[in-house]
């Protein structure tokens, strides 16, 4: 689908989400394989399409977030901080039970395979500075995010 932050990619099975990728430099991980949907991935994009137009402040998809047991559990706790929220990544080691841990946390974050649905870019740290982003173009994608929800940050 189409996005202001460029193209995005959703995968499912017939349960869950599986992932979501935003578009980097023009290419997406499946380019060039045909397309396929089902009412899973239409509900996705309705709902992320409600998201952008800023009329969508939550999102009610079956997930599948596959990953270690750390990351999941840092994923899950993502999974709580909502619209124009925003969480640290010390905030997230303490709530996951690692204190301290804030360099896996980063590693985690940056590996959530759902972004925007998990809201990852809702990460900062605890100055409220951007430390980084993986998904799309990186900062400049982070920053269209977290201005779509009115989350400041420097």
């Amino acid at each position: 689908m189409n996005s202001p932050i460029g193209r995005l990619e959703l995968t499912a099975d017939d349960e869950a989400i599986t992932s979501l990728s935003i578009e980097r430099g023009f290419a997406l991980p499946h380019d060039g394989l045909p397309d396929g949907s089902n009412a899973l991935l239409d509900e996705a994009v309705t709902q992320l399409t409600e998201y952008f137009a800023g009329t969508r402040t939550t999102f009610d998809l079956p997930l599948t977030l596959r990953g270690t047991a750390f990351q999941r559990e840092i994923w899950r706790q993502l999974q709580r901080v909502g619209w124009g929220e925003y969480v640290s990544y010390g905030e997230l080691g303490l709530a996951a039970g690692r204190p301290g841990s804030g360099r896996a946390v980063g590693g985690a974050v940056g590996a959530n395979p759902i972004p925007i649905i998990v809201g990852c870019h809702r990460v900062l740290a605890s100055n409220l500075r951007i430390t980084g982003y993986s998904a799309g173009n990186g900062v400049p994608t982070k920053v269209w995010l977290l201005d779509h929800e009115s989350i400041g940050h420097l």
